[in-house]
């Protein structure tokens, strides 16, 4: 896949044009043996399910919601979220996320944008696994992610894009995806990735998306992993005959995964069986997987 750094024909609006300033603000803490969403608060159009435990008390599964349906020109998301020493949680989106595109003049060059930012104490765990994002033709999406681990945190996050909404025949022909993700541990960069995706002919590239609609990236940060399981996560995708392509990559703390292909409903089961690995192979408990993906 084909990465760019170009920041052009991007824009901040102007105060008139801003869309839904939503916003979410989650602390975590361990208490004994259960972690705990100590504090909640958020901004329309986000929203926060009370959290569940199906798989013990010492992980806490928590579910963010969009009420407004999808993003349009001039929305900003923020999502911060904040896990005590020790503390584990799971979180994941209630449904798919979409971004609209525009044909309006005036906001022909104006970006929706979703900013998260992580910060995990010594010892915490955060996965992080949201539903697919689905980018119609026209949007202009940037999302900037920023994670700060102190010493023994671990994260595992996942992004899924669909550009065009492709059951309908729509291709990414205008607008642009960006996607910024920063990933430090005491102070140090574990992982570092910049990717920018222009709608038009050059999706249809073979060094870019080879005319695949769908996009995705995983990453594991915080443990290092060893060759032989590195190789076994590469087997995961042969194995299942997965249609699209993949490559999985060893990180100095971790792994990095990618898939481009045709399907949505592939990578997310490809990624599920990556998680489910990792969460064995180095937090020595399997996955539960969140029931709300099944709806």
């Amino acid at each position: 896949m084909t990465v760019f750094n170009s920041t052009a024909g991007l824009s901040v609006p102007p105060s008139a044009e801003l869309g839904w300033q939503g916003a979410a603000r989650l602390t975590y803490d361990r208490v004994g043996p259960k972690t705990r969403l100590a504090s909640v608060w958020h901004q329309a159009p986000l929203k926060i399910q009370r959290p569940f435990y199906p798989e013990s008390e010492s992980i806490c599964h928590t579910v963010l919601i969009h009420t407004a349906g999808g993003m349009v020109a001039g929305d900003r998301l923020d999502y911060q979220v904040t896990l005590g020493a020790d503390a584990h949680a799971v979180l994941t989106t209630a449904a798919a996320s979409k971004v609209y595109g525009t044909a309006k003049p005036r906001s022909q060059r104006t970006l929706s944008q979703q900013t998260l930012t992580f910060d995990l104490a010594a010892g915490a765990c955060l996965e992080w696994l949201p539903q697919e994002t689905i980018v119609f033709d026209q949007a202009q999406l940037l999302q900037c992610a920023r994670v700060n681990l102190a010493e023994g945190a671990k994260w595992l996050g996942w992004d899924i894009y669909r550009l065009g909404r492709t059951a309908r025949g729509e291709r990414f022909r205008q607008g642009q995806w960006r996607s910024r993700t920063e990933v430090w541990q005491a102070g140090k960069p574990l992982w570092i990735d910049r990717q920018w995706l222009p709608g038009g002919e050059l999706l249809s590239h073979p060094h870019c998306l080879k005319d695949y609609p769908v996009i995705g990236t995983l990453a594991w940060l915080g443990q290092s992993l060893e060759p032989e399981f590195i190789q076994s996560l590469r087997m995961l995708a042969t194995d299942a005959g997965v249609l699209g392509e993949t490559g999985v990559t060893r990180l100095q703390q971790g792994c990095l995964c990618r898939y481009r292909g045709p399907s949505t409903a592939e990578v997310r089961q490809w990624f599920t069986q990556v998680w489910h690995h990792v969460r064995s192979y180095a937090l020595g408990q399997p996955a539960c997987s969140m029931r709300i993906w099944q709806l």
